[in-house]
């Protein structure tokens, strides 16, 4: 701490980054789009197209000219609103750090301006491009260095349910914003890949600091929706021990009815509004069953679509969804339960434990005590 209560500039990322502190990160839109870190919001120093003015300058007529540039194009009205921006948020979050990609010329004029409209304010040294890196190594070390479970089950079983249960459970399709199947879009965006490998190493990060050595995930393929386990990851996943979830068929029904029905239509309601959310549930729902239709029968495939059509009918005309659980009822013993099946030799040799969810949650406690 310097004086006057003025925060020093850090490259403490592990305090930084596990702490969740609130981060202004001052990269362009583009830039951050393709991923940044959880607490940080994007208020950038430049525009995208005045970055790439400035780049172009940089190339043509080196850096001074650029940096000539720059200060031209944010200037005036311009500059006061940046500024504006930077100043409310440090105000409301004091404790937080700013920065860009290498912790150089965008965030120390950022702070200049800052500290000159009377709010000095911290930056990490070393930017977004050190953050990154330790972020992967984190990734590399936790993979090899901690013991890990798996919780497998069919589908339905419930088996982010039981992750969500564990203090040292590491929920990956949470991290994805995907529920891992064909029906396991959400109806908002899953984050970038570097987004997503971004906090599962604060997730792996915070766990190590609180003490776990061993933690407990769910049996996943390489992708999630559109993001990949990190390779080590993935490699690893086939030799960690095995624990079967069991469940009725009937409960699994009514689970995949609660999650991947009804809370989806509340998803879509919530992103599209009470007109359009519905039809936006009902176009998800039809284009997960086109996207496996090619391995059910030609004829079965066009009956499910009819029966999730009358299902979505009778739901929009105040019915209800129950529906919907007689497509649900097809799809798990026609196509889900078969998937798991077809490895059945392969996942058995690696099962530790199998039981329902109380008897799976305490098996696993009693595992994983720090």
């Amino acid at each position: 701490m310097t004086s006057a209560g003025r925060r020093d500039d850090s490259a403490d990322y592990a305090r930084i980054l596990g702490s969740g502190l609130p981060l202004i990160d001052t990269r362009a839109p583009v830039e951050f789009a393709k991923g940044s870190f959880p607490g940080a919001v994007n208020l950038p120093l430049m525009t995208n197209s005045e970055r790439q003015k400035v780049g172009t300058c940089y190339k043509q007529q080196g850096q001074e000219a650029a940096i000539r540039l720059g200060h031209q194009l944010v200037s005036g009205a311009v500059k006061a609103a940046r500024v504006q921006a930077w100043h409310d948020f440090a105000h409301a979050h004091p404790e937080g750090y700013l920065f860009c990609f290498r912790g150089g010329l965008r965030s120390q004029i950022s702070q200049q301006w800052l500290a000159e409209a009377g709010m000095p304010y911290p930056r990490i040294r070393g930017g977004y491009k050190a953050m990154r890196g330790f972020l992967l190594q984190t990734l590399d070390a936790a993979v090899a260095d901690l013991g890990f479970l798996r919780i497998g089950g069919l589908t339905g079983s419930g088996k982010t349910e039981v992750l969500q249960q564990l203090a040292n459970g590491v929920d990956l399709e949470g991290h994805a914003n995907h529920r891992g199947s064909s029906f396991g879009r959400r109806a908002t965006p899953q984050p970038s890949q570097i987004g997503f490998e971004n906090a599962l190493a604060i997730d792996l990060l915070r766990k190590r600091e609180a003490g776990w050595r061993t933690l407990v995930l769910e049996d996943e393929a390489r992708l999630i929706g559109r993001c990949a386990l990190p390779l080590p990851l993935h490699q690893r996943m086939p030799a960690i021990p095995l624990v079967w979830l069991e469940a009725t068929f009937e409960a699994r029904v009514e689970r995949i009815l609660r999650d991947y029905v009804i809370d989806l239509c509340a998803e879509f309601v919530s992103e599209l509004g009470a007109e359009q959310g519905p039809s936006g549930f009902h176009e998800r729902l039809q284009e997960a069953l086109r996207h496996i239709a090619k391995r059910l029968r030609p004829e079965r495939a066009r009956e499910l679509a009819d029966v999730l059509a009358a299902a979505f009918a009778a739901q929009q005309r105040g019915e209800g969804f129950d529906g919907h659980r007689d497509w649900i009822r097809v799809l798990l013993r026609e196509y889900y339960d078969p998937l798991y099946a077809h490895h059945r030799q392969q996942r058995d040799a690696a099962v530790v434990f199998r039981g329902d969810r109380d008897e799976v949650l305490h098996w696993l406690r009693r595992q994983t005590l720090t």
